[in-house]
């Protein structure tokens, strides 16, 4: 008779370990830094200051956890969908690295983690916490009955520096209106370029897109609009917060980055163009925005001492 060989707690240790590196992998953990600094952008620009370690810890918990419950939604809900595109079949569920029910339990962690930091920020942020999860259920369904979907995505993400800004101040101004619609207008033109791999793919399964309901150019065109408002709405912020021109020398730099981009995007490199794009732009309007804001609280201290 044979008996089963007892394993030992380090194979399960492994085994968990082994379970949340492809989680991570699944969701794109290196991705939030696409949006991680738009969350920063409106925490610091709130009140012009930095915020506080305590507080940036929780938001950065919070923003992380969000993002990671995201992704996890969309990779659950669109597992069938993934497995019937060559592309996407090599991801965690469809491959079978990860279970769906594993997924949801993973998914479940980083909710309630996302909670607890939300409990540790102002009221209207936890208020908001059951329609921001309700709005990452709902994205991944959109691109089965509407070509807007990319606009569901676009204000999903849209929400990360609003939500900096209330995670401060715990109220919303026209600035923050602003940012938001800047990071709307960046996401959905990348989306757009993003889904143009899966074009062939959408339309013989038909699922909704820009590409695959206007075509190829006319996605590219659309692109590049979205890009031009981000940009538009990231100075009119500038404006009515009576920014330096650092912050301005910022948004210019970011804009020739995209621009130059642009002129070269093709359906083989929307990945590339999606994750380049996506993590210069944030990266660079926050260095610009501290440094803008740094060089002001320096101006008023050397005014103060020379007073």
């Amino acid at each position: 008779m044979q008996t089963k060989t007892k394993k030992s707690p380090y194979f399960y240790a492994t085994k968990i370990f082994r379970k949340i590196y492809i989680f991570l992998e699944m969701i794109k953990y290196q991705h939030s830094l696409h949006v991680l600094p738009f969350v920063y952008l409106g925490a610091v620009l709130a009140k012009k200051s930095f915020p506080g370690w305590n507080k940036l810890g929780w938001i950065t918990l919070g923003m992380v956890c969000a993002r990671a419950t995201a992704m996890a939604l969309n990779r659950y809900i669109d597992r069938e969908i993934d497995a019937r595109n060559p592309r996407t079949a090599i991801r965690a569920i469809p491959s079978g690295m990860m279970t769906a029910n594993e997924c949801l339990i993973c998914c479940g962690i980083t909710t309630i983690l996302g909670i607890w930091a939300a409990l540790h920020l102002p009221s209207v942020i936890w208020l908001l916490t059951p329609f921001i999860l309700g709005l990452f259920i709902f994205y991944p369904f959109t691109k089965r009955f509407t070509w807007t979907c990319h606009l569901w995505l676009g204000f999903s993400l849209g929400l990360a520096p609003l939500g900096g800004w209330l995670a401060v101040t715990g109220e919303i101004s026209m600035a923050a209106v602003f940012l938001l619609l800047a990071v709307f207008c960046l996401i959905v033109g990348s989306d757009i370029i993003y889904t143009m791999q899966d074009y062939d793919v959408d339309r013989s399964q038909g699922l909704f897109s820009i590409p695959a309901r206007f075509g190829l150019d006319q996605a590219v065109r659309l692109a590049k609009w979205g890009h031009n408002l981000c940009f538009i709405f990231l100075v009119l912020a500038g404006i009515s917060l009576n920014l330096n021109n650092l912050f301005y020398a910022g948004v210019l730099l970011a804009a020739f980055f995209t621009f130059r981009h642009n002129r070269k995007i093709t359906a083989i490199a929307a990945n590339q163009a999606f994750a380049l794009i996506n993590a210069f732009v944030s990266l660079v309007i926050l260095a610009f925005t501290l440094a803008s804001l740094w060089i002001n609280t320096n101006s008023l201290s050397n005014v103060k001492l020379l007073i």
